[in-house]
């Protein structure tokens, strides 16, 4: 049972933020990057609160995906990117980015916070960020 509801066009949509955010990461780093996306969507919390669907996550402004001012993003999405952001609209989840609504890629080592939201792990060059259980009970 999907944990957010969407459309075909909604998961081509997703897939395309996954790979194009995060396509040099991997499957794995694909997932995660999803796994965000989904997050926010089912929070109702910090920024998040007016997200319902998956287009006002993908474009959300200001905060939203810098991935979407590249035309690398509005390329079709492949067969694998739709099986990945199936996967994560399922219910599956990956650490560091299980509870993560943030994630970036420093130059350097991650941050122990970023805007006040703590570093729950890193994988390959991305930092993701995770809310307190306190504010965002939802995720």
């Amino acid at each position: 049972m999907p944990v957010i509801q969407s459309t075909e066009k909604q998961l081509e949509l997703l897939a395309r933020l996954m790979r194009a955010e995060a396509e040099g990461e991997g499957e794995l780093g694909m997932l995660m990057v999803g796994n965000v996306g989904v997050n926010r969507v089912i929070a109702s919390c910090l920024d998040f609160t007016d997200i319902r669907t998956i287009e006002q996550m993908v474009f959300q402004s200001p905060g939203g995906f810098e991935a979407t001012q590249k035309g690398y993003f509005y390329q079709r999405a492949r067969e694998l990117d739709k099986r990945l952001a199936r996967r994560v609209i399922n219910g599956e989840r990956f650490h560091p980015a299980t509870r993560s609504l943030w994630f970036f890629r420093p130059e350097g080592g991650c941050p122990d916070q970023w805007y006040g939201q703590w570093n729950s792990g890193r994988f390959k060059s991305h930092c993701f960020f995770s809310p307190s259980e306190s504010d965002c009970p939802q995720i």
